[in-house]
């Protein structure tokens, strides 16, 4: 159980960026990254890894390891690359309000694929300690997710506002898919012409 509680806190470090986004606190962005992605990563790692195991069909394994390298790349894409790294996670103070590419179809891309991920591992692992582990964690980063909505990014970009009226949280409807669709025609351009 102490994995599970060393991913909830590497939740919580990851979300102290925002403060340091808002207070310009120099270093503190990477270093949360770092520390919050580590301890979230080794405590899936050692869930993954604990003997307790489920009866599982043997496909459902198969079918973990399909899902996890997919879901990973779009975890990855969605944080790291449609977002700019150096100016989201490096540089002090907040980087640009990006609206293009997943991010024109929902406000918070990456809890779709960090839930694909949790899926895959239990799936892959068959850790009965990962099933445990996974919707807690799922489940906080969706509280994490709407917490930053509701009192962080308000204040962080100055377009957000109008930005959560056109683009819903997580689920995506025929507005938010029509202007995803568009900003895949214009290369990952926002509604305003401009490259994240």
């Amino acid at each position: 159980m102490i994995y599970v509680i060393l991913g909830s806190l590497g939740f919580l470090v990851i979300h102290l960026l925002d403060i340091a986004s808002l207070k310009r606190i120099p270093g503190l962005k990477p270093l949360t990254l770092i520390a919050g992605n580590g301890l979230v990563v080794y405590a899936a790692v050692m869930a993954c890894l604990a003997p307790d195991k489920l009866s599982l069909p043997p496909w459902t394994g198969w079918l973990g390891w399909v899902l996890l390298p997919a879901s990973l790349f779009m975890l990855v894409y969605s944080l790291f690359l449609n977002l700019p790294f150096k100016k989201t996670y490096v540089s002090q103070g907040a980087g640009p309000l990006v609206t293009g590419g997943l991010y024109a179809l929902v406000r918070h891309p990456g809890v779709h694929w960090f839930a694909l991920a949790m899926l895959a591992l239990v799936l892959a692992s068959g850790s009965s300690l990962m099933l445990i582990a996974a919707p807690i964690w799922v489940g906080l980063d969706v509280i994490l997710a709407a917490i930053q909505d509701r009192f962080f990014f308000g204040k962080m970009f100055a377009d957000y506002d109008s930005y959560r009226r056109r683009t819903p949280m997580l689920i995506p409807n025929r507005r938010s898919l029509s202007a995803f669709i568009h900003s895949l025609k214009q290369g990952g351009r926002t509604p305003e012409g401009r490259l994240p």
